[in-house]
């Protein structure tokens, strides 16, 4: 009898044991490869971290190669996150696919924006596909941003991405503003996100006159935070045909009064795109953060031509 209850202890006590044990080290599971716990692990999070491992896959499928090999890397980077009948129509129709465009910039990650529970298994996430170069590797931030809505549905169990929408580079909500009409982009921080833009123009003047001989465009970024009671620094961009901006430097014409002339800050095919002489005379509030955007080299021209970004200069 002793025994009978000797045994019943020692099996009690180690009931008690494995208890204190699992409680400690919680059960995990695997979705999709990725690991997550059943105990803590809520269902928004779940989804979001579907989403951003996704984006971190964005890279490896490149849709400029053979329609062969884009259709078999999906299935190798997207099927584990993409439902299947959603990987299928991409394979038929990769146009509208997110993925690598260029070998520079590349999607590096989706930046969520927004999360919102449309039912019990269904979710809507707004973000931004942020595009990178070897620059922001390096120093932070982003060449570009591309708009990205996903639906994202419970599909026997897991969750999956069940439709995409990719919205056009410099959709509201991108930091970096694009003018197709001139052919260039310019980066901005985070801390401008909701700038505005300014369309006016600049006068070239004959030598020891007043007589406008020349004009072009100017286009100033202003600072979201700017109001007419609190003022901050614009980062206006002079634009010159190749004939104009040869002729200023040939003292053809000037441009203000400054004893210097508009610093260039870059150049396409067919345009000098470049900063006025004295733009922040006056020292408003943030000319010193503008003073560093334009050291790290932010404009680009908007082709593939042997075109060079050389703000600094």
């Amino acid at each position: 009898m002793k025994k009978k209850w000797l045994v019943v202890c020692i099996v009690l006590l180690l009931t008690i044991l494995a208890t204190i044990a699992f409680a400690g080290n919680p059960v995990k599971l695997f979705v999709n490869g990725r690991e997550g716990e059943i105990k803590g692990e809520n269902e928004q999070e779940e989804v979001v971290r579907l989403v951003e491992d996704f984006g971190k896959k964005l890279k490896s499928v490149s849709l400029l190669a053979p329609q062969e090999i884009v259709n078999q890397s999906m299935q190798e980077n997207y099927g584990g996150f993409v439902a299947p009948a959603l990987l299928a129509e991409w394979q038929g129709d990769p146009q509208n696919v997110p993925g690598r465009l260029l070998s520079s910039p590349w999607p590096e990650r989706i930046e969520i924006l927004n999360v919102e529970k449309l039912a019990d298994s269904s979710y809507r996430i707004q973000g931004d596909i942020i595009e990178v170069t070897s620059v922001e590797m390096a120093e932070g931030g982003a060449a570009a941003r591309r708009p990205i809505t996903l639906a994202v549905d419970k599909v026997e169990g897991s969750w999956l991405i069940t439709a995409v929408q990719l919205g056009p580079y410099g959709e509201a909500g991108s930091n970096v503003y694009q003018n197709t009409e001139y052919g260039f982009s310019f980066s901005l921080p985070e801390s401008w996100r909701g700038y505005s833009v300014l369309a006016d123009e600049w006068e070239g003047f004959t030598p020891g006159g007043s007589e406008a001989v020349e004009r072009g465009p100017l286009i100033s970024l202003r600072h979201p935070q700017w109001t007419e009671q609190n003022q901050r620094q614009d980062i206006p961009i002079m634009v010159f045909t190749y004939d104009q901006w040869n002729a200023l430097q040939n003292g053809e014409f000037h441009i203000g009064a400054a004893p210097v002339g508009p610093r260039e800050l870059g150049r396409s095919s067919s345009y000098v795109f470049a900063l006025p002489a004295r733009y922040n005379f006056a020292f408003p509030a943030g000319y010193e953060e503008v003073e560093e955007i334009l050291q790290g080299n932010p404009l680009k021209p908007l082709e593939n031509t042997g075109a060079q970004s050389v703000a600094g200069n």
